[in-house]
C-alpha cells in the first residue's frame, strides 16, 4: 500500500469521505508546517511534559517530535496532547546517539536549551539554518551526550530569581518565538508539495472511519480498470 501515499488521486478518492471544511482546514494548517525546524526531547520522566511539548509543536506549527526512550519508554498522555498526536510526527528513538546521529544526517544543526550564562539568548538566535532544539530531563537538564555534541546553546532570558522553567513551558516559549519569526521571514521554510500531500493522505486517512476497508475498495476498482 505504500506507493498510495504519493498518489493524488488516492488523495482525490479520500476526500469524497471527508467534509469540505475538514479538507479545507487540512490546507490551512500545512501551509503553516515546518521542519526547518523540530522538537527533541530527552528522555522525559515526566509523560505529561513530553505530551505538552507536542501540544506546542502542534500549536506553532512543528511538524516533527523527536522522542529518546532509553529508560522512560511510554505512550503519549492522549488527554494531555489534546489530539496533537494525530498531526504530528513522532520519531522515536532508543539513545541520545540514534537522536543525534538523524538529525545531524538530515541537516540539522543541534541546539542545546540551557540556563547557561554564555549562551544564546533567544531573541538573538539564528533561524536561517534548520536546527533541533533540544530539551533535557526536568531535574537534571540535557545529558553530557547532547551538550558535546551540540552545535549551540540556547536560553531564555530570565530577569527573577529562578534560573529555570518547566520543559513544557520553555518549549511553548521558545517555539512561539522561533516559528513566528520564521514565517515573518522570507526563508524556504514550508513543507514540499510532495510532503503536503503525503500529509493530506495521511490526515484524511487518519480522519475516515473503516479506513482499510476504504482503500481496499478503492485498490479493487484500480485493478479493474488496468484490465
Amino acid at each position: 500500500m505504500e506507493p498510495l501515499f504519493s498518489d493524488t488521486a488516492y488523495l482525490a478518492y479520500l476526500e469524497n469521505f471527508i467534509t469540505e471544511n475538514r479538507r479545507d482546514g487540512f490546507k490551512r494548517v500545512l501551509e503553516n508546517r515546518t521542519k526547518h525546524f523540530t522538537v527533541a526531547v530527552e528522555d522525559l520522566y515526566q509523560l505529561h511534559n513530553t505530551s505538552a511539548v507536542m501540544r506546542s509543536c502542534e500549536v506553532f506549527g512543528i511538524q516533527e517530535l523527536n522522542v529518546v526512550e532509553e529508560r522512560f519508554g511510554k505512550k503519549i498522555d492522549k488527554e494531555i496532547a489534546m489530539g496533537a498526536q494525530k498531526w504530528v510526527d513522532i520519531n522515536r528513538f532508543n539513545s541520545n546517539q540514534d537522536c543525534i546521529t538523524d538529525l545531524k544526517q538530515r541537516g540539522y544543526r543541534i541546539i542545546a536549551t540551557t540556563p547557561h550564562d554564555n549562551d544564546c539568548l533567544l531573541e538573538d538566535f539564528d533561524i536561517t539554518q534548520p536546527a533541533a532544539i533540544f530539551f533535557g530531563t526536568e531535574r537534571l537538564g540535557l545529558s553530557d551526550e547532547v551538550m558535546q555534541q551540540a552545535d549551540g546553546f540556547l536560553k531564555i532570558p530570565m530577569v527573577g530569581f529562578t534560573e529555570s522553567l518547566n520543559i513544557s513551558v520553555s518549549a511553548a516559549i521558545i517555539l512561539q518565538n522561533i516559528s513566528t519569526r520564521l514565517r515573518n521571514s522570507g526563508l524556504d521554510w514550508k513543507l514540499t508539495d510532495a510532503e503536503m500531500l503525503e500529509k493530506r493522505i495521511d490526515w484524511a486517512r487518519k480522519s475516515i472511519k473503516d479506513i482499510d476497508y476504504i482503500t481496499r475498495l478503492y485498490l479493487e476498482k484500480n485493478k479493474k480498470e488496468d484490465f
